[in-house]
């Protein structure tokens, strides 16, 4: 087990403390329900995850992904209003 998933198991027991306090301190107010609840499903979603392989991570290589100082061709943004689609706009004659 990881040490992110060892971690997770030991704060779902410290909340479950802490709901069992609460529910001791204010009985089965509706607030304390949902708390259990939700406590629950944080249980039943991490034994989830444990149960099935860590999805593979991607790490950057370094790879330098050259960019060319050219423009860009004007026939890319042909038809787009430059002002909805966030490319500062072009203004004309301000």
């Amino acid at each position: 087990m990881s040490t992110e998933m060892q971690e997770l198991q030991r704060t779902i027991g410290h909340l479950r403390q802490c709901v069992g306090s609460l529910r001791s301190r204010y009985g089965d107010a509706v607030a304390v329900q949902r708390l259990a609840n939700d406590l629950e499903r944080l249980d039943i979603d991490a034994h989830d995850l444990a149960e099935r392989p860590p999805a593979e991570t991607h790490v950057y290589s370094g790879e330098r992904i050259p960019v060319p100082n050219e423009p860009y061709d004007d026939s890319m943004f042909r038809g787009v209003d430059m002002d909805d689609e966030g490319l500062g706009g072009l203004h004309g004659d301000r």
